[in-house]
């Protein structure tokens, strides 16, 4: 006589985790934050609120770890590490790199609706605004950062620049025209940005 097999609860809860963070995602990104509730997503995932309550304590970390995966996903996608900036020893090259696969997901709907959605709200609701800095933009500007330091430690960039202030020379652009809609974005416009951060626009 067969065994039955016991269901697997590792898989279930992978298939039930992936579930919740797609129907945070598109709920955020059609009714904005505050308007997406808890009971929403459970609904649209398919689960009992106490599901989700298990694993998180509010949407706002629930939309947040599902970010956070959405952008691990991309970088699996395209072949990168996740918060990786290369060092070839190149530093315009490497710059240039991973400002054009940032231009590559802040097209990608999958990521542009709900950012936007989670970016705005976090204009107006200061809670958010510091979670989304410290958990989605902070662990990227430190790499920006250390890949700056590491080119001063190669003489590619003086010593006495400030890599925090310096790396505002090509990030800050991007996200406010991304933002804002003041222009497109493309991978002509970032390379733009580095070549201009790196080498000023007086004549050479």
């Amino acid at each position: 006589m067969a065994k039955n097999l016991a269901p697997d609860s590792t898989r279930r809860s992978e298939k039930s985790r992936r579930a919740i963070y797609d129907a945070a995602l598109a709920l955020v990104g059609e009714v904005g934050y505050p308007k997406t509730t808890i009971e929403g997503i459970a609904a649209r995932a398919g689960v009992g609120k106490q599901t989700i309550y298990r694993w998180w304590s509010s949407k706002a970390e629930v939309l947040m770890e599902a970010f956070l995966d959405l952008g691990e996903q991309a970088s699996r996608e395209a072949g990168q590490e996740p918060y990786a900036i290369p060092d070839t020893g190149d530093l315009a090259a490497d710059l240039k790199a991973v400002l054009r696969a940032t231009v590559d997901e802040l097209k990608d709907p999958r990521f542009e609706v709900p950012s936007r959605a989670l970016a705005a709200e976090g204009v107006v609701n200061e809670q958010l605004g510091r979670a989304f800095v410290a958990k989605l933009l902070e662990p990227s500007l430190q790499l920006y950062a250390e890949r700056l330091r590491s080119a001063q430690g190669a003489g590619d960039v003086r010593p006495d620049v400030d890599p925090r202030i310096a790396l505002e020379l090509f990030v800050s652009p991007l996200a406010q025209r991304w933002l804002q809609y003041t222009g497109p974005i493309s991978h002509e416009y970032t390379d733009t940005l580095v070549d201009y951060a790196l080498h000023g626009i007086a004549p050479r």
